[in-house]
């Protein structure tokens, strides 16, 4: 029943050696690539892209700047030398690349002539460009970058008296007056606000055009004259507090002035203009106070400034939309666990291209991709299978999509893989359909009973999918039954089936859609019933030490990044503003019940399931006291316990690949000590 190597291979049109493979192995993680970024030039002839690979020295990822030739397939590097690239954008006539790179220390934008071979780099600024957009002319560059704010009238009013010289004081107090004031990954911030520049695209002074302690955000898009910036943000002096509001804007190159486009309650964001300049499409949101916001597609006349929606009833969100032609408009979004490309024409007519986008997210199968238009009607994108992470894939209008690489061949062609299996049952609860997938063991025997574990997705409002997997391909290399399941909460499947969990995370009603799921495998005969187990992070951290105050049905679990009392959370995680907004009925000190009620330390009394808790020290989405908390109280109640400690995490606690691997190991052993013979 598992898939062999060798048809995995010709599934994606290499010719692999018939050989004996081994399984997947916790240090092959470390060799694993994939493809990110990827940029098709506007006249389709190359598709620049990050060539992702893991360093087993230094514990990190590698971004590589890489070309392929989508007419010969020839692939090539054009920076591999340890420094990290990202941002890419190419000029309009396809002769110039402009990316970001720490090249000299700090990130810079650099642009690289592609019949020259030479590179160039066109700024000198003190903080990391972004959203980087050529003028129709190709004689500048616009980017975004944060411009620190002043010091507020309390900073500047603090009296310390002088250090004396070469005394050994105390690192100065920080002071935090800002509503946004922290980020996983980044600590407390600097009060710092993103601003629109550009720069000369053969070098020079960066000039900034817009200021102001406000919101801004990219992409940018240029008028067809080259003299204004569209951008999106929220310039309200409440814009910390207005969390789903935003419009579009133009600013002026010669005056700075700004002149606000849209005002429609709710956000209005991810704005291009069509070839001509006539068209200026983008997505818009309502302002609702509810988890899950549909983006829909919208064009405006620039000439009047008249708007009209495209494809209304279409229920699901769009992503990323990118002029394909005079008249069509390339979109991405989530169906049923998968990525989607289509085209979109003016005459509101959707046509679906591609759906295997995906594979960048390596660990977990994450619906996640991207994908790039060109504007003679092709498409580059990151293209990942079941099997595999995301290779370069291309399609042009009318034609069959392809991988104009193939990045892991040379590891995974000779590795045994889990084979991945759609599965479909309804929910216990209220027969909710629910769509999920379980990978099988390599030389899986039907006719044996093997054990079981349920792992969970974060978001909650995220999907799973068939895609690539490393932590659970490793959970099945080692004899586990792998399931995974997109419960009620999750997109990709429409606004009514995303609701249902609003008001209800954590609940007995995405529990029982995980329990159902168990049962209805259990009942296909080869899961022994006597050997369950659960884990899942973030979000699905939260829904494991949820089930286990739930059930005792499970020998034990492994929780990753959980939330365990909502009130702590809230108030302390990064993510409070919009979560609080979002997903309560109010503040924590006004509907404490109902906080409460979605936290799983209410349920702790009950909890028999021996539990280990894994979390980064420095997360600042899921705090680790969240996890300390839970910890504690299992020891008062002489649970059995383990937490796992991982220092200089955050939220992303694999985004170093040897933490990849030892949240794998870290939970094999811990299943393994009550597995029962």
């Amino acid at each position: 029943m598992w898939l062999k190597a060798s048809a995995i291979a010709v599934s994606l049109g290499v010719v692999a050696p018939q050989v004996s493979a081994d399984t997947f192995k916790s240090e092959d993680i470390f060799q694993l690539e994939y493809a990110n970024q990827v940029s098709v030039s506007p006249d389709g002839n190359y598709v620049a892209y990050i060539r992702n690979s893991f360093d087993d020295m230094k514990d990190s990822t590698r971004r590589s700047l890489w070309v392929v030739d989508t007419r010969t397939g020839e692939s090539l590097p054009i920076f591999d030398d340890g420094h990290s690239y990202s941002g890419l954008s190419w000029s309009n006539d396809s002769s110039r690349l402009a990316f970001t790179s720490n090249r000299n220390e700090k990130n810079q934008i650099h642009v690289y002539w592609l019949d020259e071979q030479k590179v160039a780099k066109v700024t000198n600024v003190h903080e990391s460009p972004s959203s980087l957009s050529w003028s129709n002319d190709d004689q500048h560059i616009a980017f975004m970058m944060s411009v620190k704010a002043p010091a507020t009238d309390f900073a500047k009013s603090v009296k310390m008296p002088t250090r004396p010289e070469g005394a050994n004081w105390a690192d100065k107090a920080i002071i935090v007056e800002e509503a946004y004031y922290q980020r996983d990954g980044a600590g407390v911030l600097d009060p710092a606000h993103r601003q629109v520049f550009v720069v000369p695209a053969t070098g020079g002074s960066a000039r900034q055009l817009t200021e102001g302690e406000y919101s801004h955000r990219g992409p940018l898009s240029w008028t067809q004259d080259n003299q204004h910036i569209v951008f999106s943000g929220n310039r309200s002096e409440n814009w910390a507090y207005q969390i789903n509001e935003s419009d579009l804007y133009a600013v002026a190159l010669a005056d700075k002035s700004i002149t606000q486009i849209t005002d429609i309650p709710g956000e209005e964001h991810s704005a291009q203009f069509s070839p001509g300049g006539e068209q200026l499409v983008y997505l818009h949101s309502n302002n609702e106070p509810v988890p899950y916001h549909k983006n829909q597609l919208w064009v405006m006349d620039w000439d009047d400034r008249s708007s009209r929606e495209l494809q209304a009833d279409f229920d699901r969100s769009f992503a990323s939309p990118q002029w394909n032609s005079d008249d069509q408009i390339a979109v991405q979004f989530a169906d049923r666990g998968k990525n989607v490309i289509a085209s979109v024409s003016l005459d509101d007519e959707l046509n679906r291209r591609v759906d295997d986008v995906g594979g960048t997210y390596v660990s977990r199968p994450y619906t996640m991709g991207s994908f790039s238009a060109s504007l003679n009607g092709a498409i580059a994108y990151t293209r990942g299978t079941a099997y595999r992470p995301a290779d370069v894939g291309f399609q042009k209008d009318g034609e069959n999509s392809k991988s104009l690489t193939a990045l892991n061949e040379d590891l995974l062609a000779y590795r045994e893989l889990g084979k991945v299996n759609k599965i479909e049952f309804e929910s216990r609860y209220d027969g909710a359909k629910i769509q999920g997938w379980y990978i099988t063991p390599p030389n899986f025997d039907s006719t044996k009973e093997y054990p079981l574990l349920l792992e969970i997705h974060g978001g909650p409002h995220l999907s799973y999918g068939p895609h690539f997997a490393a932590e659970h391909q490793r959970y099945a290399a080692e004899g586990y039954v792998v399931l995974y399941v997109n419960h009620r909460g999750s997109t990709s499947y429409g606004k009514e089936f995303a609701m249902l969990l609003d008001g209800n995370y954590s609940s007995p009603y995405d529990f029982a859609d995980h329990m159902s799921g168990i049962d209805a495998l259990i009942d296909k005969g080869f899961i022994d019933a006597d050997n369950l187990f659960i884990a899942g992070g973030s979000a699905g951290g939260i829904a494991t030490a949820y089930a286990v105050g739930m059930t005792d049905r499970f020998n034990a679990a492994a929780a990753t990044n959980p939330v365990i009392n909502w009130v702590s959370k809230v108030l302390t995680a990064d993510s409070s503003m919009g979560q609080i907004h979002n997903q309560f009925p109010g503040m924590p000190w006004e509907e404490l019940e109902h906080y409460w009620e979605r936290s799983p330390l209410s349920l702790v009394g009950n909890v028999k399931t021996p539990v280990m808790l894994f979390t980064g020290e420095n997360d600042r989405r899921t705090p680790i006291s969240e996890t300390e908390q839970f910890y504690q109280a299992l020891k008062l109640r002489k649970v059995d316990a383990a937490m796992v400690r991982v220092p200089g995490a955050s939220h992303g606690v694999t985004y170093r690949p040897s933490n990849m691997i030892a949240k794998i190991e870290h939970a094999l052993a811990w299943f393994e000590r009550y597995k029962k013979d």
